[in-house]
């Protein structure tokens, strides 16, 4: 028969028990001490404890020793991932866990637009505060237009080399696939046409066109007179504002092929891949001459007399919308 104490002391040891497992489930599915939504990176290569220490000291979680001691027996083997998370305000250990085991990573982007020229490319890497370190000015046409993820604290130089490296990829591959008889006989010549093709359209439809025209341009000698060649030298790229001026038109230099038979030295932008592509298979055609055509295009010609018809009618919607 058992005795009146010893009921008492194995109740005792019951309610412990049961504390203890309180204590312990609480210590993992309770709300955490977070008091607002906080970023918190995962080094590459840290372990458990590691992160665990700096989630202590970020005020993530009550206690390094007590995550590591219950994430061995209740996180169910869950691997930790290099990144950056997002942790809301009060999350469980539970929940820390299985955020920086998932792919919950938070993505930062610097983003080249298409035809955005190179000193542009270096001041939005140099604005960009989640980047560290200085970057170098990346030569024109090095860089392909894309978005680019990159982790908080990464070198600004890294993220230049990564865009540089996919241009390179991507010039060697369109390269590999050229239609014959092109009049561009190198990789670096196609990226400076495609620079002048990248600028002279907004309108993807037409990069085929414009570089087919300006393909034929070069093969007969023709000047090709585009007139981003007269404003890269000025403005490096970056709008100009305004009218170009005669003398600018005039200009002897490496770029301006109103003056210069051939292509200009340099790209004068980061070109597309689009626009590379167009410029290595160009359209069959026969047209010399393009003008705007008031919807954003262009009106292309294979003659100087259609040409003129052309921009008369440019002319005209001109006038029509005041701005003659």
């Amino acid at each position: 028969m058992v005795s009146r104490r010893g009921c008492v002391l194995a109740a005792i040891a019951a309610l412990v028990l049961v504390g203890s497992l309180w204590a312990f489930l609480g210590g993992w599915y309770g709300s955490g001490p977070l008091q607002k939504e906080a970023h918190f990176i995962v080094p590459n290569g840290a372990s458990l404890a590691d992160v665990a220490d700096r989630l202590q000291k970020q005020g993530v979680i009550g206690s390094a020793s007590g995550f590591v001691f219950r994430a061995r027996i209740l996180g169910g083997g869950s691997a930790i991932k290099a990144g950056e998370f997002a942790i809301p305000a009060h999350a469980s250990a539970s929940r820390v866990l299985a955020i920086i085991s998932s792919d919950e990573i938070i993505r930062r982007f610097v983003v080249v637009p298409e035809g955005m020229p190179s000193i542009m490319v270096y001041e939005r890497l140099k604005a960009q505060t989640s980047l560290t370190g200085d970057v170098s000015m990346p030569a024109e046409g090095s860089v392909l237009p894309d978005s680019y993820a990159f982790e908080k604290g990464e070198a600004r130089q890294a993220v230049l080399r990564r865009m540089q490296a996919a241009m390179t990829r991507t010039v060697k591959e369109l390269w590999a696939k050229r239609a014959p008889g092109l009049v561009v006989k190198t990789p670096e010549q196609a990226v400076i046409l495609a620079s002048i093709v990248e600028k002279e359209t907004g309108k993807p439809s037409e990069r085929r066109m414009v570089a087919g025209l300006y393909s034929n341009r070069l093969k007969t000698g023709m000047l090709l007179q585009a007139d981003p060649t007269i404003i890269y030298p000025i403005t490096k790229g970056k709008r100009l504002g305004r009218r170009i001026l005669q003398s600018e038109i005039q200009a002897v230099n490496d770029y301006n092929t109103y003056t210069m038979v051939g292509l200009p030295k340099h790209p004068i932008t980061n070109p597309s891949r689009a626009s590379i592509a167009a410029v290595l298979n160009p359209a069959k055609t026969k047209a010399l001459y393009m003008v705007a055509d008031g919807t954003g295009g262009h009106a292309f010609a294979d003659t100087l007399e259609e040409h003129n018809r052309n921009v008369a009618k440019w002319f005209a919607i001109r006038r029509a919308r005041g701005e003659l």
